[in-house]
């Protein structure tokens, strides 16, 4: 085989320079890449959620223990040929918290069940701020009016007729 000629290879389009570098993942497997050496992180970034089948916005490319910023590119991060670049993922999921904790300003306690629960604001609240009154309850005067209705109602049922005649 010939190889072409210096004249024909000025006449070509140049072609970036390309470098292999390393994507190591969180489970620990390597990923080689060959990429242009002015490749920006966001298209660096697309290309990897294209190998892992991960969402683009989810991924963070770490080199030299600092995050690498989206809009610069391999080589104003000093990133060269055989680089190591660590992905990072964010955590999902967890525990819920154990204890309902009290919704009252900075009270710590832990909400008592059922009777904690203020049906008038959906808070959760200790034995100190349980009351409507303790803990400022918006629906306090709806509160006072229906407890006044129910108790009125309760009276007129249980009242005596008076019988006349006998």
């Amino acid at each position: 085989m010939h190889s072409p000629s210096p004249a024909s290879r000025s006449a070509s389009p140049e072609l970036p320079e390309t470098m292999q570098i390393f994507v190591k993942t969180v489970r620990g497997d390597t990923i080689p890449m060959t990429v242009p050496e002015s490749l920006s992180i966001r298209n660096l970034r697309t290309l990897l959620s294209v190998r892992t089948s991960l969402p683009e916005e989810d991924l963070r490319l770490v080199y030299a223990g600092k995050h690498l910023s989206t809009s610069s590119t391999l080589a104003e991060n000093n990133i060269h040929r055989e680089s190591t670049l660590h992905l990072a993922v964010p955590l999902r999921g967890g525990m819920p918290p154990k204890k309902i904790r009290c919704n009252y300003k900075d009270c710590k306690e832990g909400a008592q069940r059922i009777i904690g629960d203020c049906g008038f604001c959906n808070g959760h609240f200790c034995g100190k701020h349980r009351l409507l009154e303790d803990h400022k309850c918006d629906g306090l005067e709806d509160c006072k009016k229906e407890s006044h209705d129910r108790n009125a109602a309760q009276l007129n049922a249980e009242r005596t007729q008076v019988i006349k005649g006998i």
